[in-house]
């Protein structure tokens, strides 16, 4: 038992150091993108082709990752596995394949439609080669994580980001200061890292498939997949509908404010890893209430604080972009604040995963996906990126509080909703007065008083009398 306890604990640093790598690698990319595309129409182009890229690879994947990984394990024959997952990747393969052809066919219909030219349909040709290429890539590292190859998944992740860095620097800076380089460096690199790969590749693809397998696979995968649909829309749709009722200036923007957004994950992500096997651990343990009490107050304080930092030090650090993108900072801090909802959800549904009643995250972002759409339509005509930003917003706080209560009737934990919610909208009313005096001809020093705003909300709700006390009570 300790020897696995220990695999758990070594494997989630290494996925933590790989997501981090990522990031931080992708965030290291965007000033240098910014500085050879300094237009953010054109920035918006890319933005735009990579959320019709991931809708796509939802399509590709379709639930078929959580049927493989129960499958795998629940199979003990290795050539019964291997027939798993050739069946995968042959059922993704040929939903590549169909979906080449259609844009073989209406690229230029399809590329006037979407991207409003088009004389830009090669470049979904471009992004759909990277798109089967990653296909091939993203199920041998999948299997290769279900063996425990934890250092080579991590090995060969943080590989392709870095080629993916160099090359399309290279492309942007010798040959096509363009997105064109940018996704001429994408497919170079998956293509490359595909060949480091051969052995399993082609050991993995066989172009024909166990129906009877590929039925089980598609019978478990169907159900997972109106969630997974959900938080797509949730997270993609405000692009979207930017795109329709601006324009692709816009696009740029808010894709570029939600890529600095993103990088609040840098401080969650090996939390959110460790998370799910440390609360299971304590499922049986009589004190585990209190215990969770104070980790969800905590790490509410903790995340709200790092909003408002992101807040303060935005105008700053995204003067590393274009002058052309700095209007996207006063969006990044509420961006923020919602990309921590995305984490914090996880953290207060012990309830939920406790009793196995998952289908309950389903409705919430179900719920929250439709409530984004409504809202995208009726606020971004009127004002435009704020519109989009807080129906982000909203939707997540619709999902995160049907969640909360949901697990609280499961698994009671002795927090008060009451108190975190003031705590949270405190940090959102401090965050907007820190945008308002930044947008304004007001001193920057009147930001202190924001911040003093916010402790003194802090000192009002009495978390700390939370965070110190031995003993639950009912609240």
């Amino acid at each position: 038992m300790f020897a696995q306890i220990k695999r758990l604990g070594a494997d989630s640093l290494l996925y933590a150091f790989m997501n981090v790598g990522t990031k931080l690698i992708a965030f290291i990319m965007l000033p240098i993108y910014t500085s050879f595309i300094p237009d953010p129409a054109e920035y918006g182009v890319l933005d735009y082709l990579d959320r019709l890229t991931s809708m796509l690879t939802f399509l590709v994947i379709f639930g078929t990752d959580s049927a493989l990984a129960y499958y795998y394990f629940e199979s003990e024959d290795k050539k019964k596995r291997l027939e798993y997952v050739r069946s995968v990747m042959t059922f993704r393969l040929l939903i590549v394949l169909i979906t080449a052809i259609v844009f073989l066919i209406g690229g230029p219909w399809l590329s006037q439609l979407l991207l409003e030219d088009a004389s830009l349909y090669y470049l979904f040709n471009i992004a759909i080669g990277v798109m089967a290429l990653d296909t091939v890539i993203a199920l041998i590292l999948t299997v290769l994580r279900y063996d425990f190859f934890t250092k080579k998944v991590v090995t060969i992740t943080i590989l392709k980001m870095l080629l993916i860095a160099v090359l399309s620097y290279g492309f942007l800076a010798y040959v096509s200061p363009t997105i064109d380089g940018i996704l001429y460096g994408r497919l170079i690199s998956v293509a490359i890292v595909a060949l480091l790969l051969i052995k399993p590749l082609l050991k993995y693809i066989k172009f024909t498939f166990n129906k009877k397998l590929l039925k089980e696979i598609l019978v478990y995968a169907t159900p997972l997949v109106p969630a997974s649909l959900a938080f797509w829309v949730i997270v993609n749709a405000n692009s979207i509908l930017l795109k329709e009722f601006t324009s692709l200036y816009e696009v740029g923007i808010y894709g570029s404010a939600v890529k600095f957004a993103s990088l609040i994950t840098l401080l969650t992500s090996g939390v959110q890893m460790a998370w799910r096997p440390f609360s299971m651990s304590l499922k049986d343990k009589k004190d585990s209430p209190v215990l969770f009490a104070k980790l969800y107050y905590g790490i509410l304080l903790l995340g709200t604080i790092g909003i408002l930092m992101v807040a303060t030090l935005m105008p700053w650090i995204i003067r590393m972009l274009s002058d052309n993108y700095h209007e996207a900072y006063q969006y990044v801090a509420i961006l923020s604040a919602v990309t921590f909802l995305n984490f914090f959800y996880m953290i207060i549904s012990v309830g939920i995963f406790y009793t196995k009643q998952t289908k309950i995250i389903s409705y919430a972002f179900g719920m929250a996906a439709v409530v984004n759409i409504i809202l995208n339509v009726l606020l971004i005509p009127q004002f435009s990126i704020w519109g989009s930003v807080a129906a982000y917003l909203i939707s997540y706080i619709i999902a995160i509080t049907y969640i909360f209560f949901k697990s609280q009737k499961l698994y009671h934990v002795p927090v008060s909703f009451g108190k975190m919610t003031f705590l949270f909208l405190s940090s959102l009313l401090a965050v907007i007065a820190i945008v308002y005096i930044q947008e304004s001809s007001i001193p920057d020093l009147n930001i202190v008083f924001a911040w003093l705003g916010f402790f003194v909300a802090i000192l009002l709700s009495r978390i700390d009398k939370d965070l110190l006390k031995k003993r639950s009570t009912s609240i």
